[in-house]
């Protein structure tokens, strides 16, 4: 069915109207043999509080934006090659239910559905994206994939030191290699994650020295991977403001 969309003329117009709700800020869409899979709002988990986002699902790209006005405008558009993304299921708790883990190698992150039937079928499509993908290029999954940032809300003492309290002045760092909520003192180092960017990145202690003698893999933090301890942050608390998981701290 992809195959048969890619060229059509209701295809190429159904991504053309999702360019112009990017406007100029965004990256044009069209390329040949690109179809748009299907579409929806989830709430993503960003570092303050969880946030409305409108997803695009390609066959090959995942593209997501804050909404301005809802499924007309958008912005801060953000573009994720499929081939680089796994998924993992979530379990439900509290406020927080059907949701899951989008990973790739630059940035990870957590998003719900509002149902678990639309979670399923988000998951099922994205999965056999993947799949097509890989098989065409003949490439293996992705084995890498950034940490996903604890929440701030679920941190009120440094998650390494266990001692510095979190206060307007003493502010919330994140270690790009763990994802683990910590102070400045505990995170004063950087150190160059090619995945991440070109220049060093803040990272904690504990990883700078598991970084420094080569265990690489065993700084990478367990929440990443199962997310065990689900955030306690309230859905209803969502907001259309910048990512806060970009920022620079």
């Amino acid at each position: 069915m992809v195959d048969r969309l890619a060229n059509s003329e209701a295809n190429t117009r159904r991504i053309s109207i999702v360019e112009n709700c990017f406007g100029a800020a965004g990256q044009p869409l069209t390329i040949p043999g690109r179809v748009l899979i299907g579409e929806g709002v989830l709430t993503k988990l960003c570092r303050k509080k969880p946030k409305a986002r409108q997803f695009f699902l390609f066959n090959d790209i995942l593209v997501y934006g804050n909404i301005v006005i809802q499924k007309k405008k958008y912005n801060k558009q953000h573009i994720i090659p499929l081939e680089n993304v796994t998924i993992d299921s979530i379990q439900d708790e509290g406020d927080l239910r059907n949701g899951w883990l989008i990973k790739t190698p630059t940035k990870s992150f957590a998003v719900y559905a509002a149902t678990a039937t639309e979670k399923s079928e988000w998951m099922n499509h994205i999965n056999k994206c993947v799949s097509d993908l890989l098989s065409k290029s003949g490439k293996t999954p992705s084995n890498e994939h950034a940490a996903v940032w604890v929440p701030d809300s679920e941190a009120t003492v440094c998650m390494r030191c266990q001692k510095a309290k979190f206060t307007p002045v003493n502010r919330r760092h994140h270690c790009r290699k763990c994802g683990f909520v910590v102070c400045g003192p505990c995170s004063e180092k950087r150190f160059l994650l090619p995945s991440q960017s070109s220049k060093p990145v803040r990272i904690c202690d504990f990883c700078y020295d598991l970084l420094s003698t080569g265990e690489m893999t065993a700084c990478q933090s367990s929440r990443s991977d199962s997310y065990s301890q689900s955030p306690k942050a309230s859905l209803n608390d969502v907001s259309d403001d910048d990512d806060d998981e970009d920022s620079s701290d």
